[in-house]
């Protein structure tokens, strides 16, 4: 891994100053990875924002009262120069990526109508996420991403353009495509592209340079090229993204596999479809280095590293999961019928749910009880099984037991499980420290319905790799046989108000 060496300069405030506090906002793209984060960003910030987006409905349970929102595209005029009344900020964060018509000429007459729109209504600046990249060999899809730069500087509007290469986080495409590769295939025989230098940012990083885009006083238009601490291959990456992992991948270069070939392979084995993972290996086989450090001289920002930005990653997905309602996110769903449990990202979800006619507090009382002495409310000889094998394989097996027989507390040991999470009467989530090729949470919600409750029983599986994927579904009859049984027992339990040791 070529670590980039840079000096660390503080922002050059003779040069640019702060400008205050803007009068309204207008944000595109905002139901997009990068635009929804930046929206919760300028939310913390307290500034006034309006969201221009197709699909309303799917902002408005993010936005509090500082946003309001828009309808429309970025390809009307109309309902562009309507959202541009009284912005002094525009962000521009959309792209056509994903379009299986001619992207390139959308793309111009987005940015044409875009920066026509911002010049008449007096916008001061517009900020704009291009693609980093330099030479005369660049992709259609890069050099798309820099002619919308040019176009929208066109039109005498002040535009901070960013021009960033690989971007790092959780739900980010070219993450979830080294994830997909590396967890799925236990050999893989990677292309010329994959060698191509990168110099990847953070999604953290990454918003605080469009953060601070708002208040950098500048004089004229200005291109900034942004990146990370580290250059590096997608080789290197799914190396990283291996070892943090904990799994060993075997990674073999081969001469072959144009980018179409590797387009249908990608839509094989990662979530990536067809189509945008063309634009996307067209995008990555040029190298995507920063040789411009304006953006080290004029942001007090300091990009971190390859190896924090997937620690981070992982991190986040890890809190995300803590707070996650699985009640909620499979309820939006809709029925799914599924072997092997609902698939969200690379988890499996496996959950059921049984009505009790009992208070809240009541239904939550097998639950917070359960392992230790009261055991598993059903099959315990199996659960002694599994810990028995764990204790050979060298994991902890259920010897722990648990520290109190009717209080759990986060963080402490519950069998083989470590406690996560707790809500009194309403939620218990489980980690599981048993030896697995990969990490499970089990997690019970109680959800009260007047009189009666309702009990979810949830299951999450984080396969590592393909003997991860094997585990899960060649153990799944047995998981669901315990499963089902439990959430009856612990429904039996709390209607009866039996609480006690379960020897069953």
């Amino acid at each position: 891994m070529v670590r980039r060496a840079h000096s660390l300069r503080t922002c050059s405030c003779a040069q640019h100053e702060i400008t205050g506090r803007t009068r309204l906002i207008l944000l595109t793209g905002a139901t997009g990875y990068v635009g929804g984060r930046l929206l919760s960003a300028l939310q913390a910030d307290g500034r006034r924002i309006r969201c221009l987006a197709r699909r309303p409905e799917y902002l408005e349970p993010k936005v509090g009262p500082t946003v309001e929102i828009a309808r429309g595209d970025v390809l009307d005029p109309t309902a562009v120069a309507n959202a541009m009344e009284g912005v002094d900020v525009a962000y521009y964060l959309v792209h056509s990526m994903g379009t299986a018509s001619d992207f390139e000429e959308e793309d111009r007459n987005a940015a044409a109508i875009f920066g026509s729109a911002a010049r008449a209504a007096g916008v001061s600046r517009i900020v704009y996420l291009g693609g980093l990249g330099r030479g005369d060999d660049l992709s259609r899809h890069l050099r798309s991403r820099q002619e919308v730069g040019r176009i929208l500087a066109s039109f005498d509007v002040n535009t901070i353009e960013f021009r960033a290469s690989i971007v790092i986080g959780s739900g980010s495409l070219s993450f979830e495509m080294v994830r997909s590769l590396v967890t799925r295939l236990p050999i893989m025989l990677t292309p010329r592209w994959t060698r191509s230098l990168a110099q990847p940012i953070a999604i953290e990083d990454l918003i605080e340079y469009l953060r601070a885009a708002v208040d950098l006083k500048i004089v004229n238009s200005i291109v900034y090229e942004i990146g990370g601490a580290d250059c590096v291959t997608y080789h290197d990456l799914m190396r990283e993204f291996a070892r943090q992992r904990r799994v060993r991948r075997l990674i073999i270069p081969v001469p072959v596999l144009t980018p179409y070939l590797s387009s249908l392979w990608l839509g094989l084995v990662t979530p990536l479809l067809a189509p945008v993972g063309r634009k996307l290996i067209d995008s990555v086989k040029n190298d995507t280095v920063a040789t411009d450090d304006r953006a080290l001289r004029d942001f007090a920002i300091r990009p971190r590293g390859v190896q924090e930005a997937i620690e981070r990653a992982l991190q986040n997905e890890d809190r995300a999961l803590a707070a996650t309602r699985w009640s909620d996110a499979l309820s939006s769903l809709g029925p799914v019928p599924s072997f092997g449990g609902v698939r969200f990202g690379n988890r499996i979800v496996d959950s059921r749910a049984v009505a009790v006619q009992c208070t809240a507090a009541r239904a939550f009382a097998p639950i917070r009880r359960i392992g230790g002495a009261t055991g598993w409310y059903y099959g315990n000889w199996l659960w002694r099984v599994r810990g028995f094998v764990d204790r050979l394989s060298g994991g902890v097996g259920l010897r722990r037991g648990r520290r109190d027989p009717d209080h759990v507390v986060p963080g402490e040991a519950l069998d083989f499980w470590r406690v996560q999470a707790v809500e009194p009467d309403r939620r218990l989530l489980l980690f599981a420290e048993m030896r697995i090729p990969g990490r499970a949470w089990l997690q019970f919600e109680v959800q009260p319905t007047g009189d009666s409750a309702t009990i979810r029983q949830t299951a999450v599986y984080d396969p590592a790799g393909l003997f991860g994927l094997i585990y899960w579904y060649g153990l799944y009859p047995v998981h669901v046989l315990i499963f089902r049984g439990m959430l009856r027992r612990i429904a039996k339990a709390a209607e009866e108000g039996s609480v006690g040791p379960n020897r069953q």
